[in-house]
């Protein structure tokens, strides 16, 4: 690392504010799951989950959707509001992008975002299986942990955003032009995500 002029990020410690806010009156599904965080193909299991972000301006909110096989990121929106359009605006992202078949098993914690009538009514339509895990247990979404923890040390932590719209363009050039397509994964060979799923489709 010393010789390629590198060096290792550290995270810093900050206050979060509380992003998964669970109703008791919505239901919930079982924890489908299992923590099995490897997949035989695309889309075939996604994870979804909700951050923040802290700017001058106040928070800003992320909403990611992860496919397990290739730890891609295959939805995203930002906002700043926790409202249930924060996640469906991500997962509507990726559902376009990837086209799912029917089965597609969908992961998440027990938010109200998730558990909402109008957020299980698109999955429903798309022949989605729902997952979620228990109750105050992040290793039920580990791989989705994983994610969040490297955007805020490579990115997040070493940033002062002083608007909304600053700390989005820099995350989204982060997911897109870095982490999707330029990142290399020890889970993947050291593979970036686009071009794990080339390979994987090249030997298919």
């Amino acid at each position: 690392m010393r010789l390629a002029h590198l060096r290792a990020r550290h995270k810093r410690r900050s206050r979060p504010p509380t992003t998964t806010r669970v109703d008791a009156a919505l239901p919930v599904a079982p924890n489908r799951l299992g923590r099995d965080f490897t997949a035989t193909a695309p889309d075939c299991k996604w994870l979804c989950d909700i951050t923040y972000v802290p700017t001058d301006e106040g928070w800003l909110y992320l909403a990611v959707v992860m496919d397990v096989f290739s730890r891609r990121i295959v939805g995203w929106h930002l906002d700043d509001t926790l409202d249930t359009s924060l996640a469906l605006n991500a997962l509507h992202l990726a559902l376009g992008r990837r086209q799912p078949s029917a089965g597609l098993l969908h992961h998440s914690d027990r938010g109200c975002q998730y558990a909402s009538a109008d957020y299980q009514a698109v999955l429903t339509a798309h022949h989605v299986v729902v997952s979620m895990s228990r109750t105050g247990n992040c290793y039920d979404n580990a791989a989705m942990e994983s994610f969040f923890a490297t955007l805020k040390c490579e990115l997040i932590h070493h940033a002062h955003y002083h608007t909304r719209d600053e700390a989005r363009h820099s995350i989204v050039a982060y997911i897109e032009g870095f982490y999707n397509a330029t990142r290399r994964h020890s889970a993947l060979g050291y593979l970036c995500p686009l071009e794990f799923e080339r390979q994987a489709a090249g030997a298919s």
